[in-house]
C-alpha cells in the first residue's frame, strides 16, 4: 500500500503548492494589473476540500490529529488496546455512513447536471471528494483497528506534551553546540 501513501501525499503537496501559486497570481493580478481571475476563488475553495478530505486520511495515517485521551492514558495497556479498537471502530462506521451519503449526494448532482459558478465543470465532479475521503478515512481507521487487534503500537492522537518537550530539547541542544 506504498503507492497509496505516496498517493496521499502527493497530493497534499499538489494542493498546497496549487492553492498557494493561484492565491499568489490573483493577489499580484488584482493589485498590479487591476484584474481578476473570476475562477481563483472558487478553484482555490475546492483545492481547499479536497486538501481537507484528504488530509483528514493522512492525518490518521501518521497519528496528528489532536484529541483528549487523559482517561485512555490511565488505562493499563490491554484497557488502552482496547477502547483504542471500539473508538477506531466507531470511526470506520461513521466514515463507513458519511462515505455512503456523500456517495448518494455526488449521484443527485450528477443527475441534476449543475456546473460550478464560475468553472465550466459539473459541480459532482469536485464533491467526488465527500465520498473518496471519507472511504479513504474508513480504510485508514481499518489499519488502526487491525494495528491495535494484532497489538502493535497504534498512535491515534498526536502526543502535544512530548512534541514540545522534542522542540525543546532539540532546541537547546542547537544552543549548546
Amino acid at each position: 500500500m506504498r503507492w497509496l501513501e505516496y498517493l496521499e501525499e502527493g497530493l497534499v503537496i499538489v494542493l498546497m503548492a496549487a492553492m498557494t501559486l493561484v492565491t499568489f497570481m490573483q493577489v499580484v493580478a488584482r493589485y498590479v494589473f487591476n484584474y481578476s481571475f473570476v475562477w481563483a476563488l472558487e478553484i482555490t475553495g475546492v483545492m481547499f476540500a479536497w486538501l481537507i478530505f484528504i488530509g483528514m486520511s493522512y492525518g490518521v495515517r501518521v497519528g496528528a490529529h489532536i484529541g483528549v485521551d487523559l482517561l485512555v492514558r490511565s488505562l493499563g495497556r490491554n484497557a488502552a488496546r482496547a477502547v483504542g479498537a471500539v473508538a477506531a471502530a466507531l470511526c470506520i462506521v461513521y466514515a463507513l455512513i458519511v462515505a455512503w451519503g456523500g456517495w448518494q449526494y455526488v449521484s443527485k448532482m450528477h443527475d441534476v447536471g449543475i456546473l460550478m459558478q464560475d468553472i465550466p465543470i459539473p459541480q459532482w465532479i469536485p464533491r467526488l471528494v465527500v465520498p473518496l475521503g471519507f472511504a479513504l478515512l474508513a480504510f485508514r481507521f481499518a489499519q488502526v483497528l487491525w494495528r491495535s487487534l494484532s497489538g502493535q503500537e497504534v498512535h491515534l492522537l498526536g502526543d502535544e506534551a512530548q512534541e514540545a518537550l522534542k522542540l525543546q530539547e532539540e532546541e537547546g541542544a542547537g544552543g549548546r553546540k
